[in-house]
């Protein structure tokens, strides 16, 4: 992984003493502790991989330094190598008001960000990085083990009547999941999306989720993400991809103020409704992955279900990102260009009692326009998705990209695809599949780069307690699994 170098240097040398001077850092053999770099206002440190390969430190904290200090203050120091510098304020504390939301107003609330977060773009070169006693993991330039999963969060949801028992981890096993993923000591994570699901108050006579917070505040990204992955968080870098969960209406003001790599900014954090047209869309952008291969990551959030016409605003949104996808593909000059989306394209959506649906008739639709029945652009050789609630691996005997689908990592599951599928079953006009293995039990997806002279990648997908079930072998646009059709857990 290609990581630049920050145009922020951090202090070091005369600019620590100027730092301990100020009392803003103490030095080793004082018994003071900078006030905003104390543990325990820390709520979560973790790093993430920026639009540019960069390696970006982000930290959320409770910790309210005097109004004189300004909210710049609240940040914590972090070192780098023993250089050190206070962190850079990303957001701010703020309670944004109540905005239309995928529920009813009555169901809404404004969403409460009673916490700071901060960044800090980390030089390539750094060896050790640390705040406020923890020490944060860093990318690799060569990783081998990447953990992929998707749709973690705890479903409360009225207009589904869906209330997940979120204390339970059975029901909703997603620190299980996050856990058993830390425990194979992965390089990097990669989460396909939807990383927030208790949009709704729990009502009362529902023993499993009674007392959960919900809505779209920090409350809510607390339980559902930071807390119960925290492992996870600690032990690799992420790569961030966001799930329709994560759109302007649902939890895009967490998103852009946690996740989201690009700098955070007003117009782009959700909380004014008449900045969706710009906040529901980012353009895509590669991680490299070593010397063969990059991830390329895209953004669906707003993802509709039905199929686009040339003439809808978002068709013309959607085929200028895929042709920015043909070009990042086009000029990487690698052997290996993975597409990771949320929202699956060349995979099904399983209906109870009927044949499954196409995933993805809107991406269908603007990519068959522009390359026909590959759908996708020349040199993208894999495909990663989630939203779909299930394991699917996909190879095509009419040559298209080949697919998995990993959403299984905590909320409510789908039903299990038809097995077999029928002949007539395609995930999209003209994709005829040579082999497909697919289980509906939670867990997560381990992906492994194989031995020289290969340049592709093995896929295991692991059940909620660490359980292989199956492995899949990439070489260029096929996938090659050591179990067919479904997969008993």
């Amino acid at each position: 992984m290609n990581i630049q170098h920050d145009s922020r240097p951090l202090a070091s040398g005369a600019l620590t003493a100027s730092l301990i001077a100020l009392g803003l850092l103490h030095g080793c053999g004082g018994s003071d502790v900078d006030e905003a770099s104390r543990p325990q206002y820390i709520q979560s440190a973790f790093v993430m991989v920026g639009t540019k390969n960069e390696t970006l430190a982000r930290v959320i904290t409770n910790y309210a330094p005097p109004a004189i200090d300004g909210a710049q203050a609240a940040c914590p120091i972090i070192s780098v190598d023993g250089g050190s510098g206070r962190m850079t304020l990303r957001s701010a504390p703020a309670t944004a008001a109540l905005r239309p939301t995928a529920s009813d107003p009555a169901d809404s609330k404004p969403s409460v960000f009673p916490v700071t977060v901060c960044e800090q773009t980390i030089p390539a070169s750094a060896k050790s990085v640390n705040v406020a006693g923890v020490t944060l993991p860093l990318p690799k330039t060569d990783p081998q083990r990447i953990i992929v999963f998707g749709d973690s969060g705890c479903r409360m949801k009225k207009a589904d009547n869906a209330w997940q028992s979120c204390g339970d981890t059975t029901a909703w096993p997603f620190e299980k999941v996050a856990n058993a993923a830390a425990a194979l000591k992965p390089d990097l994570v990669l989460h396909v999306g939807d990383y927030h699901y208790r949009e709704n108050a729990c009502p009362s006579d529902i023993a499993g989720c009674k007392g959960s917070p919900w809505g779209y505040g920090w409350d809510t990204w607390r339980a559902d993400l930071f807390k119960p992955a925290a492992k996870l968080l600690a032990a690799a870098p992420w790569v961030m991809v966001r799930g329709n969960h994560e759109e302007c209406a649902r939890a895009g003001q967490g998103w852009f103020r946690f996740l989201d790599p690009q700098p955070f900014s007003a117009n782009r954090s959700c909380d004014l409704a008449m900045n969706d047209v710009t906040a529901n869309y980012s353009d895509p952008y590669a991680v490299k992955l070593g010397a063969d291969t990059q991830v390329i990551v895209f953004d669906s959030a707003k993802n509709p279900k039905v199929a686009l016409k040339p003439e809808d605003t978002q068709f013309a949104i959607y085929q200028k990102q895929f042709r920015q996808v043909a070009d990042i593909a086009a000029k990487s000059g690698l052997a290996n260009n993975i597409f990771t989306n949320h929202h699956p394209i060349l995979a099904f959506a399983p209906i109870a009692g009927a044949k499954p649906a196409q995933a993805s008739p809107a991406l269908t639709s603007v990519m068959s326009s522009l390359y026909a029945q590959a759908y996708y652009p020349p040199g993208v050789n894999l495909a990663l998705h989630g939203h779909v609630h299930n394991f699917q691996a996909i190879s095509f005997k009419t040559g298209q990209t080949a697919t998995i689908v990993s959403g299984t990592a905590g909320d409510n599951l789908d039903v299990a695809l038809p097995d077999p599928l029928t002949a007539q079953s395609e995930p999209a006009p003209g994709a005829v599949i040579d082999h497909i293995s697919h289980h509906a039990s939670f867990g997560f997806l381990l992906m492994e780069r194989r031995a020289k002279p290969s340049t592709g990648w093995s896929f295991k997908a692991y059940s909620a307690d660490g359980k292989l079930l199956a492995t899949c072998l990439q070489q260029g646009y096929a996938l090659s699994c050591d179990k067919s059709g479904f997969i008993t857990p």
